[in-house]
């Protein structure tokens, strides 16, 4: 059995996330001690429940401390099963974070499987909806992995109601990853995703946006009115550049004006465009995973963040897999063998 610390490094949810889905890949039962001990209210929230919960189920593992607020947690794997599964966070919880859970598992199944997740699809603190569309999934269809996804309702924090459907062919032969180069041509844009609240909050943004990065406001700047169970804001920039999309996300909240919220934005991806990495840091971190599972490969990213190297060795101790962060100039560039 292998155990995991969930108190070092970054000590948050992806100690959980990263350990359960290599444990059912590799067969080899877990133990995960000071879950989310970094964290201001420890232990299991109800998305780490229900990727835990999830991951045994298509496994057909067996666990314990599989409740609210539980530090210790194990999972000791059965076999892989594709399979139609749905998954229900039950709050307003990350829905996108249970889903990169169960996704790396069902790509080793021996056949397609279709998973939904009822839960939050955009929300503060974790990647939403459209990062996965248009940056990890993309990734993981270059480097040979079937995936398609759609967003069935959006779901905001705190009111939740949001739905995403995933399809998997299963097991692929993949082919390393080469993204040190992100290519000469930059192109900028942002969208405004506003549902039950004033419209003008998503103009302000994007006027922000479009200042800050002297952007033409009607070629690059979009809004987005979706229908929602409650209130929510998140603001969207994108780089696009080589082939690839990268993504930047704020969450209008109270007490902050959408000035702020687009400049927010704007500075994020004005700090990417200076770095001469291909991705960021947050798609970083997602790719690791992906890549140790299959062929390896070498990118080019900004600073990773702690969350990044905790991945990394996570990873490490599951597969024995090499993870190499090396610094070049502005940007780090990170090689998986």
């Amino acid at each position: 059995m292998i155990e995991i610390d969930g108190a070092f490094g970054e000590g948050g949810g992806q100690i959980i996330r990263t350990s359960l889905s290599l444990s059912a890949i590799t067969g080899e039962p877990v133990y995960i001690r000071n879950v989310r001990a970094n964290r201001s209210k420890p232990g299991l929230l109800r998305q780490h429940l229900t990727a835990l919960n999830a991951v045994a189920e298509i496994c057909g593992g067996k666990t314990s401390g599989a409740e609210l607020g539980s530090c210790e947690v194990t999972l000791t794997p059965g076999s892989i099963r594709a399979g139609k599964y749905d998954f229900a966070v039950g709050s307003a919880g990350s829905a996108n974070l249970v889903l990169q859970t169960v996704l790396p598992v069902l790509q080793h199944a021996d056949g397609p499987s279709e998973v939904t997740v009822h839960g939050g699809t955009h929300n503060s603190g974790s990647p939403p909806y459209p990062f996965l569309e248009e940056c990890f999934f993309p990734a993981l269809r270059m480097i040979g992995h079937d995936v398609e996804s759609e967003l069935v309702r959006y779901g905001f924090y705190p009111a939740g109601g949001g739905e995403i459907r995933i399809r998997i062919k299963g097991r692929a032969d993949t082919t390393a990853l080469n993204w040190v180069d992100r290519g000469d041509e930059m192109e900028c844009s942002s969208e405004a995703i506003v549902s039950n609240i004033g419209n003008d909050v998503a103009k302000r943004e994007l006027q922000t946006v479009a200042k800050e990065l002297n952007l033409n406001f009607d070629e690059s700047c979009r809004f987005n009115y979706p229908k929602a169970q409650g209130p929510g804001n998140a603001l969207l920039g994108r780089v696009k550049s080589g082939g690839r999309t990268v993504m930047f996300v704020q969450f209008g909240e109270r007490g902050v004006s959408a000035e702020q919220v687009g400049k927010r934005v704007a500075k994020q991806m004005k700090s990417f465009m200076a770095s001469g990495a291909a991705v960021d840091h947050h798609l970083a971190d997602q790719l690791l995973l992906p890549l140790a599972l299959g062929k390896g490969g070498v990118f080019s990213t900004t600073r990773p963040s702690l969350h990044t190297t905790t991945n990394a060795e996570v990873i490490s101790r599951f597969t024995g897999k090499t993870i190499r962060l090396e610094q070049e100039d502005n940007r780090t560039i990170c090689e998986v063998g």
